[in-house]
């Protein structure tokens, strides 16, 4: 849960446990006028039930909401609510921009909007735990190996091999995509959000805007959106 003031976060409050537990306090304590629901997965009965107690309307974000972007997607119905929200966040910190918006989490998605507001689509790919735990799962001999310890440039265990080439190979992936798009798009820009930290080469790291409220932005620009509306 984040709160806005205008277009700028002002505080996060993570629930656990699928009850949205501590929403009541949240809304009565920044006194808000509307809010917003986005979420990749079927909200819970507790869930659904914390924001029916609410008496602020309350936006659910679906494939049918009005954007402001031109959603190029085929299949808006099956584009996660977080990917089109990252665009958006994305462009409304860089209007008519070419961007590429990076998720390092669960999993990596690569999205990309031109400057006239085009959202064209993107890539997903496993994230890392999902690669680490994918070498142990399906194979019969290789361990569980922790994302932090030793990267080295070349394994020189099982566990180094597998931290190395799951880290290093996320990193060649990223690099590969910026690269790749700004060929085609020679003033691109770039956005990483998501857990997952990269220690990307210098030039490379130069050219991204890092933030984490990149899906909260596109959910309160959408808000925004609406209500102008």
């Amino acid at each position: 849960m984040v709160a806005f003031r205008g277009d700028e976060p002002v505080e996060e409050v993570r629930a656990e446990g699928g009850e949205l537990s501590g929403l009541d306090d949240f809304v009565k304590r920044h006194n808000f006028r509307r809010g917003i629901v986005g979420s990749v997965r079927d909200l819970t009965a507790c869930e659904e039930a914390a924001l029916a107690r609410l008496t602020i309307p309350m936006l659910r974000f679906s494939s049918d909401t009005p954007v402001p972007i031109s959603n190029r997607y085929r299949t808006p119905e099956t584009l996660g609510s977080d990917r089109l929200a990252a665009v958006i966040g994305a462009s409304s910190l860089r209007p008519g921009k070419d961007l590429l918006i990076i998720d390092a989490g669960t999993c990596i998605t690569y999205e990309v909007i031109d400057a006239r507001g085009n959202y064209w689509g993107g890539n997903i790919a496993p994230g890392m735990q999902m690669r680490l735990k994918a070498l142990h799962e399906f194979t019969a001999r290789l361990p569980l190996v922790e994302a932090e310890g030793e990267v080295p440039g070349m394994g020189y265990n099982t566990e180094t091999a597998i931290r190395s080439g799951v880290l290093r190979g996320m990193k060649y992936e990223i690099e590969g995509y910026i690269k790749s798009m700004r060929s085609k798009f020679p003033h691109l820009e770039v956005f990483l959000t998501g857990g997952n930290r990269i220690n990307f080469d210098t030039n490379i790291i130069n050219l991204i805007f890092t933030d984490k409220y990149i899906v909260p932005r596109g959910l309160n620009r959408i808000l925004d959106y609406n209500n102008e509306r």
